[in-house]
């Protein structure tokens, strides 16, 4: 169906586009429906992992701080044994089937974790507690990687210009509404059943799934791209990224955003450390930062990002957390105070959730359907990780060779113009991809 046979469609099956909805974001009346179950399935994923990040951070800290370097390197293993399985369901199976096999893996595996904590005493629990904490950093990247990969299957590049910032502002209220059931429960309700809680919201996710997977033939105008099979090699989601020169520029992309934010992170917590000395302060301090970018963030993304894209494109949006950066990073180098690093922080995690996230995804729409998938998966869960190896252990070499505060900065400084180059590559790429796309679409329409 071509989009001028659709929106009377549309209209004939009585879909409207409400009136509050429509000031918000320029969103077509066939498109609603799909837009609905988008929200309630990122609504559900982020519910879920929040509710267990508070846990899994506990149980990390319960472990020892010292061993948290090695659980990030287990969890870069696992995210790599991991893509392996998972790109022979890609193979094997159609999307309506390998996305919710997947996701109810991960449901079965946050059951046998609350049936193994409620069990669990001593010496016992802190290993289940590492487990847990690689196993919830997996799944986090993992099932948000497939939400965005079924998103990028369904919504084509135009689309995604104008509705993957609104989407993205359901994933800020499932965080934000995870967490609040969590702070409010975890003083009286048992872990076990907390997990419970969680594994019910995949559930839900996994109904969404479908609810949009129905819609997902007629916006793609791909016939059968929810039933068939992708087929392909099951490692092919390594071996493409290797080869593919834009699919290197995307991995290049996200690794440096991920050493860049470990370097924040880092730098955050030693000015944190120093202006805070008590562990409450501290913990208000990490509390207001959050709740500002959560607000921030929630906002830019319901009335700001799809006009931002519109207005700049791809490239010189995608460009914007790379800037903000080379300036933020400059600024701590000059003066690390708290002000800086609190002014810095917020900007930089707000738009990064806010724009650099969503439009990030849109570089996977002009993609071959077997690379949206294991590729995609590879580059968000792999590559990212690798990024906060490299970041973490630059941190600790920087302490070894007693270099001073401002040494993380500095060195970030030229990364960040080095990511705002290739930021802007990305999006020229993007673009001519795109437009070869749509001749070829012109092509066999004619």
């Amino acid at each position: 169906m071509s989009e001028s046979e659709a929106i009377p469609a549309a209209r004939e099956a009585g879909l409207r586009v409400p009136a509050w909805l429509r000031r918000l974001i320029d969103v077509r009346p066939e498109e609603v429906p799909a837009l609905g179950w988008s929200w309630l399935y990122i609504f559900s994923i982020l519910s879920a992992y929040y509710v267990m990040r508070p846990i899994r951070d506990q149980m990390g800290l319960a472990g020892g701080l010292e061993n948290l370097p090695w659980l990030f390197t287990a969890t870069l293993v696992g995210m790599l044994l991991i893509n392996l399985p998972f790109g022979w369901l890609v193979r094997t199976l159609p999307r309506a089937r390998f996305v919710p096999l997947t996701y109810r893996f991960f449901s079965a595996n946050i059951l046998l974790f609350a049936g193994a904590i409620a069990l669990s005493e001593g010496e016992q629990t802190v290993w289940i507690g590492r487990v847990f904490f690689v196993w919830l950093s997996i799944f986090n990247l993992f099932v948000v990687s497939i939400f965005w990969a079924t998103i990028v299957d369904v919504f084509d590049t135009e689309q995604g210009k104008r509705l993957f910032g609104f989407i993205a502002a359901g994933a800020t209220l499932g965080a934000i509404t995870g967490s609040a059931f969590t702070a409010v429960l975890a003083r009286s309700v048992p872990t076990a059943l907390l997990l419970i809680a969680a594994a019910l919201l995949l559930e839900v996710a996994v109904f969404s799934m479908r609810g949009l997977a129905r819609l997902s033939d007629a916006l793609r105008r791909e016939p059968g791209a929810s039933t068939e099979a992708i087929g392909g090699s099951m490692v092919a989601g390594i071996t493409r990224t290797l080869r593919s020169p834009y699919l290197l520029g995307i991995s290049l992309f996200l690794v440096l955003f991920s050493i860049t934010s470990t370097f924040l992170y880092f730098e955050q917590a030693a000015i944190a450390k120093r202006s805070f000395p008590d562990r409450g302060a501290q913990t208000a301090f990490f509390a207001s930062v959050d709740l500002a970018v959560n607000v921030l963030t929630l906002g830019v993304q319901l009335f700001l990002t799809g006009r931002i894209v519109r207005s700049l494109g791809v490239g010189l949006t995608l460009a914007i957390l790379p800037l903000v950066s080379v300036l933020g990073f400059g600024l701590l180098a000059a003066t690390p105070t708290i002000a800086a690093v609190v002014v810095f922080g917020v900007l930089r995690r707000a738009g990064n959730f806010a724009i650099a996230r969503p439009v990030r995804e849109v570089l996977f729409t002009v993609l071959p359907r077997e690379d949206r998938y294991k590729a995609k998966s590879f580059i968000d869960t792999v590559m990212y990780r690798l990024g906060d190896q490299v970041g973490a252990w630059s941190y600790a070499l920087a302490g070894f060779l007693g270099l001073g505060p401002t040494a993380l900065p500095v060195v970030a400084v030229p990364l960040s113009v080095a990511w705002l180059l290739n930021a802007l590559w990305l999006g020229r790429r993007q673009e001519a991809l795109a437009k070869a796309a749509k001749a070829r679409e012109g092509g066999l329409a004619a």
